[in-house]
């Protein structure tokens, strides 16, 4: 029988029958070394086909994007827990200046217009000092000025006045021998030079027209050689209509007027001729329906302040200027 000599398992440490003496070094099994992230990874897209390969960078991706959107969840979560409250700090001592500049004011219809600088309403209407004057006593002076500050409050900043049906409002202020004239003034359309009334469908903004002018008085004698004291009123009234135009003052009409008042000394008149009369008046408008104040009647128009050939848009919100400007219609 053929003895068969077992052959040594590789597995199994060499024997010194075999090779020798060996060193102890040589018996164990050297250790694994630790590899590396990068050589994993080399290894792993080595034993892969490409199909594989692009599934693994595929799930890649999705992990990448499912980290990106955890984090975007969590920024949405703490949008809506709402802002985080930050320590504050304390300021340090010495002197020292806080910002306290006021915000803008909201924008305004007269923005942009001269305008934009007169008082509001009835601040615009200042009294001069009430002095003797000729036959009339301080005291019948500031009864006259208050007689007229009233009437134009009445003609030219009463919103009621303005869409009234019937002018009494105003008229019932006059002498009582004045006023079938001046109610006859209103269906003529000649009220405008000195009242303002609104033409059908016209509406103010709700801001307070503005007002420039003077108001100045002296003593005279009419035709007649009735003495008489003769005030005389100089304004420039601006009003805001509500517009759709974004041009500086595209909603303001502009009325310019010069009105004449006049009030008898009692003792050269009879009763019903005592108190306030119109001697005169004249105005001008821009800015207007043209037809509505052919008829007394104010409603905006065509933006245009100064006709074709006046050279200066602003002349017709001064006081100082003449009423003969360029007719804008």
């Amino acid at each position: 029988m053929t003895e068969h000599r077992s052959t040594p398992d590789p597995a199994d440490p060499l024997s010194e029958d075999a090779l020798g003496r060996v060193p102890e070094w040589l018996r164990q099994a050297a250790p694994e070394a630790e590899l590396t992230r990068l050589q994993r990874l080399r290894i792993a897209l080595g034993r892969h086909s490409g199909k594989l390969l692009g599934g693994g960078v595929a799930v890649l991706l999705l992990a990448c994007t499912g980290v990106g959107a955890t984090v975007g969840y969590q920024g949405f979560q703490r949008w809506r827990a709402g802002p985080v409250a930050y320590p504050t700090i304390s300021p340090p001592s010495g002197e020292q200046a806080v910002t306290s500049a006021s915000p803008p004011p909201a924008a305004g219809p007269f923005d942009g217009t001269p305008a934009a600088g007169f008082p509001e309403g009835t601040a615009g209407i200042a009294l001069p000092p009430a002095k003797r004057t000729g036959p009339f006593t301080a005291r019948q002076v500031t009864d006259a000025l208050t007689k007229v500050r009233k009437a134009l409050v009445t003609a030219r900043l009463d919103r009621a006045f303005f869409t009234a049906k019937e002018p009494e409002r105003l008229v019932r202020q006059f002498a009582p021998d004045a006023r079938d004239d001046l109610r006859d003034d209103f269906p003529a359309g000649e009220a405008g030079s000195y009242a303002t009334r609104l033409a059908p469908g016209a509406r103010l903004g709700a801001d307070q027209p503005r007002v420039k002018g003077r108001i100045s008085y002296r003593a005279a004698k009419d035709p007649d050689g009735i003495r008489i004291l003769r005030i005389t009123t100089n304004f420039v009234w601006a009003y805001a209509f509500p517009t759709a135009s974004t041009e500086p003052g595209g909603g303001v009409v502009v009325v310019h007027d010069t009105v004449v008042w006049s009030v008898a000394h009692p003792d050269d008149v009879r009763p019903a001729s005592l108190g306030l009369w119109i001697e005169k008046a004249d105005s001008y408008a821009s800015n207007i329906d043209c037809a509505a104040w052919d008829k007394g009647l104010l409603a905006l128009g065509e933006p245009s302040f100064g006709g074709p050939a006046d050279p200066d848009p602003d002349a017709v919100f001064d006081p100082d200027k003449t009423l003969d400007l360029p007719d804008t219609c």
